[in-house]
C-alpha cells in the first residue's frame, strides 16, 4: 500500500483477463463514498490502458500507479 493514500477498499482482480478487472472496478467503485480511494490489484497488461480510458470516462480519478513485474496496482479516487 501507498503510504501517502488511505485505501478505504482493495480489490483483488489478479488473474483476471480483459475486460473483467474495468467491469469489477466499475461496479465496486459504487461501493465507497465520493472522495474514497480504492486500490486496484491486476495482472492483466491491458489495464495500464483500461484504467486510465476508464477513469476519464466516468469521471474518476487515478492518482497512482504501482507496476511491479507483472502486478499492476491502482489507486483510484471516486470523484463521481
Amino acid at each position: 500500500m501507498s503510504e501517502d493514500i488511505k485505501v478505504d477498499k482493495v480489490m483483488d482482480l489478479k488473474g483476471m483477463p480483459c475486460p473483467m478487472p474495468i467491469v469489477k472496478v466499475s461496479k465496486g467503485i459504487k461501493d465507497v463514498e465520493v472522495g474514497q480511494v480504492i486500490e486496484a490489484i491486476t495482472t492483466d497488461p491491458g489495464a495500464l490502458a483500461d484504467f486510465p480510458a476508464w477513469a476519464k470516462t466516468s469521471g474518476n480519478e487515478i492518482l497512482k500507479t504501482d507496476q511491479q513485474e507483472d502486478l499492476i496496482k491502482f489507486y483510484i479516487e471516486r470523484k463521481a
